[in-house]
């Protein structure tokens, strides 16, 4: 698949506002540089779009960018060239398949994230793996809304849950999914292509949600449906300073929040049926 890859150039201290906002545009993966940050967008996607409202984000937070486009036989270079191991005490260590083996911690996760998102590189994704080793995973059913790639889905089943369930509306988040719980020997995993809908009827006891705001919230009410009594539902992709309106709509559906943590600019939230 080709890509274009949109090169922002803003600064660290805005630079998790700037994403929440290139967020809602169909970039489906982004990458932290030392400047600021790579978006990418299929070719395939709507250009259009990105290059319409684009322009408007960047006047508002006054940063700059420019776009290239990157052949389908370059993708994997690109990753390869960019992606670092990362570390979560000694609970986690994320890596790729071409990183020597993790030593030091309970958990190891390969990722290949090839078109899909989350490596853990990305404050929401850590502060869920950081999150999951406070809770009790064994025997538990699972469900990973907005998969990406499969690594919160692939740590629930190493951590003890008898069944997991993934789902991601992207097609390129399914696939890398199935090819990572591949590599992991993650045989309990089972991903759908979709929305919530697509996903078996099920009372889960832990429902992980790390997506963006817009669809955390407006998908309270259907996780709430799906949780068992007394289920948790782990979710990120709130910046802090939604944290207070993500807590109201929780509680308007019946959930309860009962802890939280924040990294940079962005908050995870515990909530419990």
């Amino acid at each position: 698949m080709d890509y274009y890859c949109f090169e922002i150039a803003v600064p660290a201290p805005i630079r998790e506002i700037a994403l929440a906002f290139l967020a809602e545009l169909p970039f489906d993966s982004f990458e932290e540089t030392a400047d600021g940050l790579n978006a990418y967008l299929p070719a395939a996607e709507n250009l259009d779009e990105v290059e319409s409202r684009l322009p408007e984000i960047a006047a508002r937070l006054a940063f700059r960018y420019k776009r290239r486009f990157i052949p389908a036989e370059n993708w994997n270079a690109t990753w390869e060239a960019n992606f670092q191991p990362i570390r979560i005490g000694n609970f986690c260590e994320i890596r790729a398949s071409f990183h020597p083996q993790a030593s030091g911690v309970a958990h190891e996760l390969i990722i290949n994230p090839r078109m899909a998102f989350g490596t853990g590189h990305h404050a929401t994704t850590f502060l869920m793996i950081e999150q999951m080793e406070q809770e009790l995973f064994s025997g538990a059913t699972v469900l990973d809304f907005g998969c990406g790639t499969g690594i919160l889905a692939i740590l629930a089943e190493k951590l003890g849950a008898v069944s997991v369930d993934a789902v991601d509306i992207e097609k390129a988040a399914w696939e890398n999914t199935v090819e990572n719980a591949g590599i992991n020997g993650a045989s309990r995993i089972h991903a759908y292509h979709g929305t919530l809908q697509d996903v078996p009827e099920c009372a889960f006891d832990i429902i992980l949600a790390n997506i963006n705001r817009n669809v955390i919230l407006n998908s309270l009410q259907s996780l709430y449906g799906r949780l068992a009594p007394g289920g948790v539902l782990l979710v990120s992709g709130i910046l802090f300073a939604d944290e207070n309106l993500a807590v109201e709509r929780a509680e308007g559906v019946g959930l309860k929040l009962n802890r939280k943590a924040r990294r940079e600019e962005w908050c995870c939230l515990r909530f419990v049926r």
